[in-house]
């Protein structure tokens, strides 16, 4: 039975807020947080840029500890982490010491970059090696997940009885992040899922797909957790919505708006939630809204109405 053939799961949906968690109010942020929580909203999704754009950009597993440290209940994904662009000893010591925090409340989302080829090298990475690289740093972390030493000899990193303890119990999910041949390779040989971005409903659905089968060919249990992140203007003008997107696509990108328009969502939750419906047919159980609206927490309320109206939808349909 494909995924399409199969009823759709009641989504979980949350929001990434980013910029409005950076600021140096520990009381801001706490009530950013608490609203989300109060709100029945999932999850935080939080990006991950070393020098992105000529210099911005904030650590996502920084990001990811302030949230968790903040909050008793929320759990946090990121998307993505470029991990292919640190030390996977370096991460994995992170992860064990997040597990210790917040034990089965951070979600790896790791991806390869790329938007800004310059960020790469940046961080002393041939940008022609990011990908060779990420796969030796997926496999490095889930030995190193293990507790047990590690022997690695691998062109990227050298490593002899290398441990880290305590492993994180339980072990952090790692989700795969990006699009076409390679994201699908990668998904089945070392993760536990995937995250889809800028996408259409019908791609995303081949892609879920193409993993199961291509995880299947290894002999590794197929994946359940398939997720979309998409950037969303809210409003209860649909209009001014999309005015704000807009606005927001072309100084994150410095591309036209109209590029993004059929890989994004404007308008009122009613619609942004029509938007959604395919991609939940297709498969998509884990749904983050970067939500660009007239106040963060004008976003968080109206994202929570998005949720409202499809977890009402699927759960008719199942």
């Amino acid at each position: 039975m494909t995924a399409t053939e199969m009823p759709p799961a009641t989504p979980k949906l949350g929001v990434a807020v980013n910029e409005a968690l950076l600021v140096p109010d520990p009381a801001a942020r706490r009530r950013i947080l608490d609203h989300i929580a109060g709100a029945g909203l999932d999850h935080v999704t939080t990006g991950d840029h070393i020098s992105f754009q000529g210099g911005t950009g904030f650590d996502g597993l920084v990001s990811a500890t302030s949230i968790l440290a903040a909050s008793d209940t929320l759990k946090v994904l990121t998307g993505v982490y470029l991990a292919g662009l640190r030390h996977p000893v370096v991460t994995a010591r992170q992860l064990a010491t997040i597990s210790q925090i917040a034990p089965a409340r951070l979600i790896l989302g790791v991806g390869v970059g790329g938007e800004d080829r310059s960020e790469i090298s940046t961080a002393g990475v041939d940008p022609a090696t990011r990908g060779r690289r990420l796969d030796e740093t997926l496999e490095v972390l889930r030995k190193l997940a293990t507790g047990e030493a590690v022997d690695h000899q691998g062109r990227f990193f050298s490593l002899s009885e290398a441990r880290i303890l305590p492993p994180p119990d339980p072990r952090v999910p790692l989700v795969i992040g990006g699009s076409g041949d390679a994201a699908v390779r990668r998904t089945a040989a070392y993760g536990d899922g995937w995250l889809g971005i800028f996408c259409s409903a019908r791609r995303f659905g081949e892609t879920v797909e193409r993993i199961r089968d291509a995880t299947a060919e290894l002999g590794r249990p197929a994946p359940s957790w398939f997720g979309l992140t998409m950037w969303c203007g809210l409003g209860s003008d649909g209009e001014r919505a999309r005015v704000l997107l807009g606005r927001r696509m072309h100084a994150l990108y410095n591309q036209p708006p109209e590029r993004f328009q059929h890989v994004t969502a404007a308008g009122t939750p009613e619609q942004v939630a029509e938007k959604f419906v395919p991609f939940v047919e297709a498969g998509a159980g884990h749904l983050t809204i970067v939500a660009v609206a007239d106040s963060v927490h004008d976003g968080v309320d109206l994202a929570a109405e998005v949720r409202r109206l499809l977890r009402a939808e699927f759960a008719a349909v199942g």
